[in-house]
């Protein structure tokens, strides 16, 4: 027996956040993978650098994945949550070329960027759903999504 779900957000509505959110999900464990992958593989002169600071942003992501999906499942849907269904919901662009460091910031760049896009683009249905939760892991997310962003650019300039 499934258990109904009054937390005063209608089912129609619950769906529409949660689809919305498998697809920041999505972004999010493709973002998380790349910069896992970038934190194995990168190297040259700022080898030390750039391995310590991706560690630290593959952490953060694992972290926030986990209270993404969480609150899909909170909204009554089962969160995506295999390879086969990110890849069909995602807009991060996987990159399995041989990148130079500074690629892969520029990579992470994009990356977050795109994040921050798929975020912006929920608040519409999260706000006319009065679900302050959601909007809060999105206002959370977007300030980390741009503060990596901003400091990812930053190593671009010459």
């Amino acid at each position: 027996m499934k258990a109904k779900i009054d937390i005063g957000i209608n089912e129609k509505h619950r769906e529409e956040i949660s689809k919305g959110l498998s697809h920041f999900l999505a972004d999010s464990y493709t973002l998380y993978l790349k910069t896992h992958n970038f934190h194995w593989n990168v190297t040259g002169p700022m080898f030390q650098t750039l391995h310590t600071m991706f560690e630290g942003q593959y952490q953060e992501l694992a972290l926030a994945v986990d209270e993404i999906a969480e609150r899909i499942r909170a909204l009554g849907v089962k969160a995506p949550a295999s390879y086969q269904e990110f890849m069909k919901l995602t807009t991060v662009k996987e990159n399995i070329n041989e990148l130079s460091a500074m690629q892969m910031v520029a990579e992470l760049v994009h990356g977050h960027e795109t994040v921050i896009k798929t975020a912006r683009g929920l608040f519409s249905m999260v706000t006319e759903a009065h679900d302050e939760p959601t909007a809060d892991i999105l206002i959370q997310r977007l300030k980390v999504h741009e503060k990596t962003a901003w400091m990812l650019r930053s190593m671009l300039e010459s």
